[in-house]
């Protein structure tokens, strides 16, 4: 299934699923692999919409894993930052570049992948925000959030990449 809106391309396979669709929501997940891959222009603008419609599919998925309350926002913080950071940062608002978006519902775990088309960086060096010197600056969490709210948070291709999972059981030791 393909669905297009004038903000984002975007493509939803499904492995196992019965589907139920309408332009603002892609599909309905059950305990079934579901994956969303999603091309975002570089426009801040498009990530509420975008984490609105992935809410909706996440939302029974969890639901049906008895994951840890609170999960859902996690997760959706999490990519709102991994969002920010590829389109502010990575693609500097760029309207010819985009962001790309894979996301993974299957055996009671989120993957998500963020990519954009930028020089990339080295995660290593950015500044802790809870040092007392950055305390007071306005900018410079969203590493630290994804690191906090995932189960696990990795970049790659100089990072150009970043990939997250969460686990819905709450029974893992971070990987950060």
């Amino acid at each position: 299934m393909s669905c297009t809106n004038s903000h984002s391309r975007q493509s939803v396979s499904h492995r196992g699923l019965n589907e139920q669709t309408n332009d603002q929501t892609p599909t309905t997940v059950s305990s079934t692999a579901t994956e969303i891959k999603e091309a975002l222009p570089s426009e801040i603008t498009v990530i509420s919409p975008f984490v609105d419609r992935l809410g909706l599919v996440l939302k029974p998925f969890i639901e049906n894993s008895k994951a840890v309350v609170g999960a859902e926002e996690d997760i959706e913080t999490a990519v709102r930052e991994a969002l920010a950071n590829a389109i502010i940062h990575g693609n500097r608002q760029d309207p010819h570049k985009s962001v790309y978006v894979s996301v993974i519902c299957k055996d009671r775990e989120i993957l998500i992948t963020v990519r954009d088309e930028g020089q990339g960086f080295d995660a290593s060096t950015v500044a802790d925000p809870t040092a007392e010197e950055k305390l007071k600056l306005n900018h410079g969490r969203g590493i630290h959030l994804m690191r906090a709210l995932m189960d696990e948070v990795s970049f790659d291709r100089n990072g150009t990449v970043v990939r997250m999972r969460k686990i819905l059981n709450g029974n893992i030791t971070a990987l950060r």
